[in-house]
């Protein structure tokens, strides 16, 4: 049986696993879902629509599943969704999605810092951590074991590749492909994530492949669909890690960020 502080507040029709503890002045609402061994230290509010699951441990003043913060919602039954292993810190605030998604959506074994704000429709991958007071626009997509520097704000729609790292207090508004370290303003790529890569395992001949496949894209002032295309051609078996970053760079909407080098050319 959960375990309820007698002052926290907990609609009869949520759903809670049996070993679930909820500690003092908690609010719980009815159209929530909370799985097996998770905390809610004390003061969490977790609103119609929160998904939270196995093993997360949320601390003092986070609210999870509030309405989202544009104009254009109204009042549709959306989600947000935390996965397990989840550490959400102090004052985090996960908003619900919109119908354009109908959630928004946090990953497995993920560290939100305190004060970190994640938007409606925003994917945050597994492994990622995103530091202290943090905001996310909507539609924020971060890939799979990125780190996101504290006093960060990431503009709506941008999309942050795998393998990642954002320098704190970095202005994130064009898109940051794979295993890249991005910083300075405006946003620009530094290099590769080079300690982050040698962390996850990633061999020196992979880190020298991905560095080699950068600085052709970005080198000789060609644009990035003709740098790709002359890539392709000369390297006609590229690895898993370059495919997904040509992948990437290929699919994004909003652009890349630039060299560090090029800031500043035309």
């Amino acid at each position: 049986m959960s375990t309820i502080h007698p002052t926290a507040i907990v609609h009869p029709d949520a759903q809670l696993a049996d070993d679930v503890v909820v500690g003092p002045f908690c609010i719980i609402e009815a159209d929530v879902q909370v799985g097996r061994g998770t905390q809610l230290l004390s003061h969490v509010t977790l609103a119609n629509g929160a998904r939270i699951g196995s093993d997360v441990r949320i601390y003092p003043g986070a609210v999870i599943g509030t309405a989202p913060q544009d104009l254009k919602y109204a009042g549709e039954p959306t989600l947000a969704i935390i996965g397990d292993r989840t550490t959400i810190r102090e004052c985090v605030t996960v908003n619900r999605g919109t119908v354009a998604t109908g959630k928004a959506q946090v990953g497995n074994d993920v560290l939100l810092m305190a004060y970190v704000h994640v938007a409606h429709d925003c994917v945050v991958s597994d492994k990622v951590i995103i530091a202290n007071s943090t905001q996310l626009g909507g539609h924020v997509e971060i890939g799979y074991h990125a780190v996101v520097g504290g006093l960060c704000a990431l503009h709506q729609f941008t999309w942050i590749g795998a393998h990642t790292m954002i320098a704190g207090a970095t202005r994130v508004v064009k898109d940051i492909p794979p295993f890249t370290l991005a910083a300075r303003e405006p946003v620009c790529i530094e290099g590769l994530n080079t300690v982050g890569l040698r962390r996850r395992g990633f061999s020196s001949e992979s880190i020298a492949e991905l560095n080699a496949f950068y600085r052709f894209i970005y080198a000789g002032g060609r644009n990035i669909s003709d740098a790709l295309r002359e890539y392709e051609a000369s390297h006609p078996s590229p690895s898993e890690n370059i495919l997904s970053a040509i992948a990437f760079i290929r699919s994004s909407k909003r652009g890349i960020a630039r060299w560090h080098d090029q800031i500043g050319t035309h």
